[in-house]
């Protein structure tokens, strides 16, 4: 086995994981903002703005995951181990979108924020496996 082509693999893989995450986090964030509107007397229209950009988020997060698979079987072949998981729920948003209220969208918004949170988390993990793999 070629000790520096895994490397290199795992690498590469953790760097593209890290660029979708940040992408997620600005779609988050700009939910996180409509959100905002939202909540301080926003309309049906602000609701599926919001949620164009969740579900654009859910998206990224779905390759995201399978990245991440992707990076778990990178790093066996050089003995780390990483395990991490991400994902979000449709509920919520069906919720919001048809009992536009002031509890439905407090609740997103919340949803919003756990993900951001995840998403923060998620990248330290990343990152960390990059500082190791520079070290090598």
């Amino acid at each position: 086995m070629d000790w520096q082509k895994e490397v290199a693999e795992a690498r590469t893989v953790a760097l593209r994981v890290l660029n979708s995450l940040e992408q997620i986090e600005k779609k988050l964030n700009s939910a996180r903002r409509w959100g905002i509107f939202d909540l301080l007397g926003g309309d049906l229209f602000t609701s599926l703005i919001k949620h164009s950009k969740m579900d654009d988020a859910q998206r990224m997060l779905k390759e995201v995951q399978n990245d991440l698979q992707l990076l778990q079987r990178e790093l066996k072949d050089i003995n780390i181990h990483f395990v991490e998981d991400i994902s979000t729920s449709g509920f919520q948003k069906f919720m919001d979108i048809v009992f536009d209220n002031i509890v439905s969208d407090w609740l997103t918004q919340s949803r919003i924020n756990k993900s951001l949170q995840e998403v923060a988390r998620v990248k330290a993990a990343v990152n960390e496996v990059l500082v190791t793999l520079n070290r090598i």
